[in-house]
Parts: C-alpha cells; structure tokens; sequence
C-alpha cells in the first residue's frame, strides 16, 4: 500500500514522501494515528504542489540573502557605534551582537536576528572590526563596525 507520510517516522520515511508499506502497518498504526495518509493521486499532486512551492521559496530566500550580501558589503556600509574608552584604545565593558543588530536596523534599516551576529566574543576595543553575519546557510557575509569614542 502506497502512503504519503505527514510527519517524520523513524526509520520509515520523512514527511512528504511517498513509500510502500504493507497494508497492515499502514492502515493499523500509520494511518490510524496520523502519521501518513493513502496515496491517491489527488494526495499526491497535492504533495507534489507543495514540493514546488517550497523549492520556489528556497530560491527566493537564497536570491534575497545575496543581494543583502552585496549591501553589507559594500565599502560605504560601516555600522557606526560609540562607547566610552580608556587607555590604550580599550572600551569600558563590551559591545554584543545585540547592539550591533539594533545599530545596523537604525541606520541602514536592515533587521537581521542578533543570533545570526556570529561574533565569538564581544567587541572590546575601538576602531573597525570585521564581523561574520550568517544570512543563509551557505552565504555568510562580513559587515565592518566602527566604534569610536564618545
């Protein structure tokens, strides 16, 4: 009996795909709570729309996020913070991924999640720093931040 799975079921199959499975298993547990419907052939062009429409999306957000690439690094895009310093150019406490993302939202209207801010420790000194944002999976782009003196 062909089904179509509508949720993740160990060792059995992933959610939109469509497998055999004998009549028994299928109909007793798969079915019965859930886990997969029958495969008629409306059910299945319906996974197959949804299919599409996902892969649709997927290369929308992966065109959005190179071209958001492409403005952060631009050399004229320089996220600018202040802090107060001390000696020898260091900054009293630190400056966090959070402060960065607000600062790039108000000045280049861009809302990226502080959580894709991959900085492995708070900026503490003053001048440009390179810093990593994660915008897809497999497009990381590097914004400079500038902190001077207030």
């Amino acid at each position: 009996m062909k089904v179509i799975f509508l949720a993740d079921v160990k060792g059995k199959g992933k959610r939109g795909e469509i497998k055999e499975m004998p009549a028994g298993y299928a109909q007793n547990f798969l079915i019965r709570k859930g886990l997969a419907e029958d495969a008629t052939k409306s059910a299945v062009s319906k996974v197959k729309a949804e299919q599409r429409q996902a892969e649709q999306n997927a290369k929308e957000e992966l065109a959005e996020s190179e071209k958001l690439k492409v403005f952060l690094e631009k050399d004229d895009t320089v996220v600018q913070l202040t802090a107060k310093s001390g000696k020898e150019g260091r900054i009293f406490g630190s400056i966090p991924s959070k402060q960065i993302a607000k600062a790039l939202a108000d000045q280049y209207q861009v809302n990226i999640d502080k959580r894709k801010i991959e900085l492995s420790e708070p900026i503490k000194t003053m001048g440009y720093t390179n810093v990593p944002v994660k915008l897809h999976p497999s497009i990381v782009a590097t914004i400079r931040v500038h902190v001077a003196e207030k």
